[in-house]
């Protein structure tokens, strides 16, 4: 079994486009029935200061199996650890053990620049991100490469060193601080939610322009840029209603979902029927896509020579 460490990880580079195939190949064969995803299980103790999730999943394109989990524990300084277990399902052999961490940082960023190619209205041109975290930081060089037409780009963030990190991650490109939200959701064409909990942020649908996009990653959208959608896209819509349930009305319910982003990349189902729909787009993880993207790290960590080869079973 080889280990990779998150220090072995970041040695392996990536560019955006290579993710984003990657990502779109594992929502292919989900949605032609080559992979399996099924539900995470959870687990929490009464008091709720920690939480563990665990899944397994199956990549049929790459014949992989794998298992992930993921615990965080909440007390004093906050805690977390992930892990990927991948198994070749030809040979029966297993491929790796690794940290998990980066695949998330680049795995939903990449979706959500699929969810922006598919469901932005003809000629969208401008772009607001809304938080400067690990995800507003990833978010435009992802966006950019699926839409290379993009002229405004827009980011809103309440830390200094998050928005130079944000302006960074362009470089040679333009990146406007924007201080009146308001105004700036009524001019992009995509929106994209990727800021904390404790953001002050929070778009309602009535700020929007007709054919707007609003993709939700963290926080940043109020619920009404739900309810009030002409369209509701979700990359799962049964993960949507186990994490979403903040976005519920007053009785308790969510929007329902229009169309599921692996069908759409499948070209089985439209995401926008017309050019001034505004949408919805939830954007959630998923373990089919994390097991390609670790299947793809570990290969090119192995042509490295990268990790440690332990026999576990000796």
């Amino acid at each position: 079994m080889r280990i990779l460490t998150r220090s072995d990880l970041a040695r392996v580079e990536l560019v955006p486009s290579e993710v984003i195939s990657v990502v779109e190949e594992s929502y292919r064969a989900l949605a032609s029935g080559l992979s399996v995803n099924p539900s995470r299980q959870t687990v929490k103790p009464p008091d709720g200061h920690s939480v563990g999730h665990a899944l397994v999943g199956r990549d049929g394109t790459r014949e992989v199996v794998a298992f992930e989990t993921s615990y965080r524990f909440y007390p004093r300084r906050e805690r977390q650890y992930t892990t990927l277990s991948l198994y070749d399902d030809e040979s029966g052999l297993p491929v790796a053990l690794m940290d998990c961490a980066r695949i998330a940082t680049m795995r939903a960023p990449a979706a959500s620049a699929l969810i922006a190619r598919e469901c932005a209205a003809p000629g969208s041109r401008n772009a607001l991100v809304i938080g400067t975290g690990v995800q507003g930081r990833q978010a435009l060089p992802y966006l950019m490469a699926t839409m290379p037409g993009l002229e405004r780009l827009m980011v809103y963030g309440t830390h200094p060193d998050g928005l130079r990190a944000v302006r960074g991650a362009v470089p040679g490109e333009e990146v406007e601080i924007v201080e009146d939200l308001r105004a700036a959701a009524g001019e992009a064409d995509v929106v994209l939610a990727a800021a904390g909990p404790k953001t002050p942020a929070a778009i309602e649908a009535g700020w929007l322009r007709p054919g707007a996009l609003c993709v939700l990653v963290g926080y940043g959208l109020a619920s009404s840029t739900l309810h009030r959608a002409d369209r509701v896209l979700a990359t799962s819509a049964a993960r949507m209603a186990v994490t979403g349930t903040d976005l519920a009305d007053a009785r308790g319910r969510l929007r329902p979902v229009d169309v599921e982003l692996p069908e759409v990349l499948a070209g089985s189902a439209w995401a926008r029927l017309d050019a001034d729909e505004r949408i919805f787009a939830y954007n959630s993880g998923l373990a089919a896509t994390d097991i390609a993207l670790g299947h793809h790290l570990a290969q090119k960590a192995t042509a490295r020579e990268l990790g440690q080869v332990i026999d576990l079973w000796r």
